[in-house]
């Protein structure tokens, strides 16, 4: 009797215990729908308290605490560097990087955070994101854009400085009034950066061959690569008949692409109606 009697309370005992989780879950639940809803308005601070209500109420829910961090990265403002930017930068951060923790192939995960990276102009963080994205899902077109933009961005900035710091303003077409002093930093500031840029656009427009923004950067990244041929017009001149040429098909992927949208929303119409 008292054997069964101490199954019989202990049974009970599991019940109240299920039944209290089960409620705290519904009760995380019901906060996520609410933050989900509020994302959706656009009211992101809003969602943000809803998602960590949800996540203080179920600790183990990776999906709030994915919409907690995309919450916070939406209120990131590109290319501020204040306190407080970088603050709700770093909290978003550190969501993802708690669902990475887990999971460290999730790629909704990798890919907000490599976008946060790039945000707040941690672009050596951004690029090696990117690249994990690419090993993970190698078909991935614009994560092989976003490397090659970042690796254009970075050598632009590095070709504006060194032209910049003796007079110079970037010309776009091979810089031919700089001193070999002047493209001897180039060469070593940019080679790298260029010739990983042309491989991942080049990538990227073979995964989509009508990614006209990967052409217009294989363009602007050809004009890079003009700056490097030090004394050797004859490649200076080729690397800018490349550029032209990838001007052309971009403009020619984009009417394209425009056009497929336009025959896209007519079915669209008609199917509607």
């Amino acid at each position: 009797m008292r054997l069964s009697a101490r199954i019989t309370a202990s049974a009970a005992l599991l019940l109240v215990l299920a039944s209290t989780v089960g409620c705290t879950k519904l009760k995380a639940r019901d906060q996520l729908v609410k933050g989900v809803q509020a994302f959706k308005a656009g009211k992101y601070e809003e969602a943000v308290d809803f998602f960590q209500k949800s996540v203080a109420l179920d600790p183990t829910s990776s999906v709030s605490r994915l919409y907690l961090a995309t919450a916070y990265s939406y209120q990131v403002v590109p290319n501020l560097d204040t306190p407080e930017n970088l603050a709700v930068a770093q909290k978003a951060l550190d969501g993802f990087n708690a669902v990475l923790a887990k999971n460290p192939k999730d790629l909704d995960a990798l890919r907000q955070v490599a976008s946060i990276d790039r945000n707040i102009k941690k672009y050596d963080e951004a690029k090696a994101d990117e690249l994990k994205i690419i090993s993970i899902a190698p078909n991935d077109a614009e994560a092989n854009y976003t490397v090659g933009v970042i690796d254009w961005t970075q050598s632009y900035k590095h070709a504006t400085d060194i032209l910049g710091a003796v007079g110079l303003q970037d010309d776009g077409e091979g810089n031919v009034k700089k001193s070999k002093d002047v493209c001897t930093k180039l060469v070593a500031a940019n080679s790298d950066l260029v010739n990983d840029a042309l491989k991942y656009l080049q990538q990227a427009v073979n995964i989509n061959p009508n990614y006209d923004d990967a052409m217009q950067y294989l363009n602007l990244t050809y004009r890079r690569k003009a700056d490097l041929e030090c004394g050797n017009d004859a490649a200076r001149k080729a690397d800018l008949a490349q550029a032209d040429a990838w001007v052309q098909k971009a403009t020619g992927a984009r009417k394209a692409n425009e056009a497929a949208k336009e025959k896209a929303a007519e079915h669209g119409g008609i199917n509607q109606q």
